[in-house]
């Protein structure tokens, strides 16, 4: 049997864990936030409205700000003038080959499910280089994808724009060496492709 002072208790106790969790956000900090907008953000709370408008969208469409915010910043983004996001979207699915003329049976004739080396966010990357050729690309990460294509947010990079020039964290990017990155396999999923991330040994995490 329950009584007024149990429902005072417990009302006492949850009250104090909101309050302890508000100030423990408090004093950890900005990267405490991040972290737990990072759990938040999972595959299964896309909306399907988004995904819906998505589709009627062309397949490169400059967005003002990015969808994952805290993924965006890990990967070098920065709230300032010369960052452009563009989200593109990109088939899902194999590579298909020509169908051959001469006769052979069915599982030896090999026109379909062939594997890209190439990522699909590479692909992403590629084509928003290509359609934004005065900028370069600084990487990307998935935001959403359905049963025929899969949407990736680019940062783009305008090197010689003087907020760019001026900041030491990125004004790398605006080297004689990092022309075309994207296509020389600079960038993030590109150095995967070609086997260059670093390797973990065993035991690690």
């Amino acid at each position: 049997m329950t009584t007024k002072h149990s429902h005072t208790q417990v009302g006492l106790t949850e009250k104090l864990i909101k309050e302890a969790s508000r100030s423990y956000l408090t004093l950890q900090g900005r990267g405490e936030v991040y972290r737990y907008r990072t759990e938040v953000e999972t595959p299964d709370e896309l909306e399907l409205d988004r995904l819906m408008a998505w589709r009627r969208e062309r397949a490169i469409t400059r967005v003002e700000k990015p969808l994952r915010l805290s993924r965006a910043r890990t990967l070098g983004y920065k709230a300032k003038q010369g960052f452009v996001v563009v989200r593109v979207r990109v088939r899902r699915g194999g590579l298909r080959k020509p169908r051959p003329s001469s006769a052979r049976r069915q599982r030896h004739i090999g026109s379909k499910l062939y594997t890209p080396h190439k990522s699909m966010l590479l692909i992403a990357q590629e084509r928003a280089a290509k359609k934004f050729p005065n900028l370069r690309v600084l990487n990307g990460y998935w935001v959403g994808e359905d049963g025929q294509s899969k949407w990736y947010e680019v940062i783009l990079v305008d090197p010689n724009h003087p907020a760019i020039m001026a900041d030491k964290d990125v004004n790398w990017i605006g080297m004689p060496v990092q022309k075309g990155r994207v296509y020389r396999g600079l960038t993030s999923p590109g150095k995967k492709m070609r086997g260059l991330q670093p390797k973990k040994l065993a035991g690690e995490p």
